[in-house]
């Protein structure tokens, strides 16, 4: 059981409050730190939402246009989010003054630049939450097979992968991220034991103290619907994806595998906006994301908590929570046809399904619940504060 702790006035800064994993993830949390007394507040490169706890990080048109101005000299030089004057300027804010800790998301997003992080680190405790691979590389969320960054970078070979980089500067951006660290004071909180691992294993991230704390998922809105099931037999496959066009998710390695599998089913797609998505879950038989790379996705934990069993690769984080023949199946990566074996045999099989349909919400109950998530965060903050 968890510690009880005292209330404390958290300040978020991310790349959005709404829309892509990574602000879906900082909304969720800064929302339920509020439902448990918590002050919480966010700054952001792109606000969505009314909440009146949000509003841009950049405070006025001088720090927008400074912005603007160093990176029209920086991006082409392939300098991706070395200086924007704003971050400096965060020291500055009411929001920052006022809190007692400050947790940060997505770094990389031209809004916020790390080389602040000296500065604001000796003035508030950082809690920096990874989303990706981006801290500790060159320049990628992602490497996928490529380990240069255990070493330094240089001769990057997903140079366009997102964050894309116009010429290969991923040796200098190492070296800028090393020497602003070593002047940091962090903590580091991931998702999952990949992300845990990978960064204690980094030369650049492993100097600090890092805490596993899963995602957390909304289990009053991504909850079993058997209503919403089809009636007609026809088995319903759900594939969703912030972008359906990103290589990373893996839509062509789903097509390849359902070319494999008897057409006696229904695909659904749901990309884009998040509007309906938790009816889409909870209405699917499955759910199959066919992702290359991942840390612990948001959809993963959202179909389990609907009681619908996932079927994904055994990459990244993924493996956490989707247990094979437990709460879904895992394929080996890139497997396109032990995806499709896993596909054909949960379509053929509902009592299997239902059966791991029932287990995904055990630990989805269990393992991923918002209030839980938040509560681990509350309690990292008080140890923080009270250090």
């Amino acid at each position: 059981m968890l510690a009880r702790v005292l209330a404390v006035n958290v300040l978020h800064i991310t790349d959005s409050d709404a829309g892509g994993g990574s602000a879906r993830s900082a909304y969720r949390l800064h929302a339920t730190l509020r439902s448990q007394g918590h002050s919480s507040r966010m700054l952001v490169g792109r606000r969505q939402t009314r909440d009146r706890d949000v509003r841009s990080i950049k405070r006025g048109n001088a720090w927008r246009a400074a912005d603007r101005a160093f990176g029209a000299v920086a991006d082409p030089l392939g300098l991706q989010y070395v200086f924007y004057p704003s971050s400096v300027g965060v020291a500055g804010d009411p929001w920052f003054r006022d809190c007692d800790v400050v947790q940060l998301y997505n770094t990389h997003g031209s809004y916020f630049s790390h080389t602040s992080l000296p500065l604001l680190s000796r003035r508030r405790p950082i809690v920096w939450r990874l989303s990706d691979m981006w801290p500790f590389t060159g320049h990628v969320a992602y490497s996928y097979e490529c380990e240069r960054w255990r070493h330094g970078c240089g001769s990057c070979p997903y140079l366009h992968e997102y964050p894309g980089l116009p010429r290969d500067t991923t040796a200098l951006l190492w070296k800028i991220k090393d020497a602003v660290y070593r002047r940091s004071r962090l903590t580091l909180v991931a998702p999952s034991s990949w992300l845990e691992r990978l960064a204690g294993d980094s030369p650049l991230l492993g100097r600090f103290a890092i805490r596993r704390i899963p995602n957390g998922v909304d289990l009053g809105e991504f909850r079993p619907d058997p209503a919403a099931r089809s009636t007609d037999g026809t088995p319903v496959i759900l594939f969703s994806a912030p972008d359906l066009a990103d290589r990373r998710k893996g839509r062509v390695l789903l097509d390849r595998a359902l070319a494999l599998v008897d057409p006696d089913y229904r695909l659904v797609v749901h990309g884009d906006g998040r509007d309906g998505i938790a009816g889409e879950y909870a209405a699917a038989d499955l759910f199959v994301l066919p992702t290359l790379a991942d840390n612990l996705p948001n959809a993963v934990i959202e179909s389990m908590a609907c009681g619908t069993p996932v079927v994904s690769f055994d990459v990244g984080g993924v493996g956490d929570a989707v247990r094979h023949l437990e709460t879904g199946w895992l394929a080996a990566a890139g497997d396109v046809a032990g995806l499709a074996e896993g596909i054909r045999t949960l379509l053929g099989d509902r009592a299997l399904r239902e059966r791991l349909g029932q287990r995904a919400r055990e630990v989805a109950e269990r393992e991923y619940a918002a209030d839980l998530e938040a509560r681990r965060f509350a309690e990292l903050y008080e140890e923080l504060v009270a250090a």
